[in-house]
């Protein structure tokens, strides 16, 4: 009796263990055919949170944040969204203030043992600022496995050919410092044209992935279908950014049509990123106004739509 409450003992430790180290558990992660893997081959599903615009909403990125999302909401991964147009705190206008708010949520995630998103955030190409951004950053954190870099949030008009050559410049940048850490690549029209990046992927490089976003009151079964295709054709998928509502993020949740993005992600092991941690007046913003800017938050500072997506990663998380 002693022994098998001993051994049952270890393993629950052994499972909290696993759960509360994340990248101590998984390591430097690395595509294989169409799956994240982590460095033993393991088959890894990353489920968290990105912030919103940090131009707009730069009040929530801090560890205290950070920590509390890990600790509460049970995120692997967590996204901050650099905000390269808009606004007078942009990347563009003010520089060296957004990577310093990029580095809090970089710093606190590498220190709280999750893996980080750097999202260059816009619609449109940038590429001398995308260019210089990524070569400091990558020599700054590149020997960290905690990082994954998205280099184009989502392109909006641009062709596939357009953003194809923009990305390849990006990722040369990037591999001159981190020859291995993962970097998600956009499609046109805000990464739903996933197909035809398929039928001509980016070639020479390894450890890319593509980036398809939905909003599943929007976005139905058509977008799935692309996603097959893409599959199919061995090209491997990121839930960087999705939520329940419409593409607008306002209107109802549609919590049918989420539930079935979210079951067709977790059967093709496709790792999934809500948007946002913000408090906005819109249905996607997961926060009220009366959130603390540092996490503790209680079910009366969040929206339907943060109390679903808490629900969510804390039932596939666990």
């Amino acid at each position: 009796m002693k022994k098998t409450i001993l051994l049952l003992t270890f393993s629950f430790a052994t499972v909290v263990s696993l759960f509360a180290q994340t990248v101590s558990k998984h390591g430097s992660l690395r595509v294989n055919g169409t799956m994240l893997v982590n460095e033993k081959g393991d088959p890894v599903m990353l489920r968290g949170m990105s912030y919103g615009w940090h131009c707009f909403w730069p009040r929530f990125y801090n560890a205290e944040s950070v920590v509390w999302l890990k600790k509460d909401w049970k995120i692997n991964v967590i996204r901050a969204a650099m905000g390269i147009e808009p606004g007078e705190n942009s990347y563009l206008k003010r520089t060296e203030w957004s990577k310093e708010k990029m580095r809090e949520v970089i710093d606190a995630a590498i220190k709280e043992d999750i893996y980080v998103i750097i999202d260059w955030h816009s619609h449109n190409i940038n590429l001398k600022e995308a260019k210089d951004f990524f070569r400091d950053i990558s020599a700054t954190y590149g020997r960290h496995p905690h990082i994954i870099y998205e280099i184009f949030n989502e392109p909006d008009e641009e062709s596939w050919e357009a953003v194809k050559e923009y990305s390849t410049e990006i990722i040369r940048t990037i591999r001159e410092n981190d020859p291995d850490n993962i970097i998600l690549i956009g499609s046109p029209h805000w990464d739903q044209d996933i197909h035809i990046a398929a039928d001509s992927p980016i070639t020479g490089f390894s450890n890319l992935m593509y980036t398809l976003h939905f909003y599943a009151a929007t976005h139905h079964q058509f977008l799935r279908d692309r996603g097959d295709y893409a599959l199919s054709k061995g090209l491997p998928l990121f839930i960087s950014e999705s939520a329940g509502m419409e593409a607008t993020g306002n209107g109802p949740l549609n919590e049918k049509e989420w539930q079935l993005w979210i079951d067709w992600a977790e059967k093709n092991k496709i790792s999934w990123i809500t948007w946002s941690v913000s408090d906005k007046d819109e249905t996607c913003s997961v926060l009220l106004p009366s959130a603390s800017s540092k996490g503790n938050w209680k079910d009366r500072d969040l929206k339907p739509s943060g109390m679903k997506t808490r629900e969510l990663i804390r039932k596939y998380n666990r």
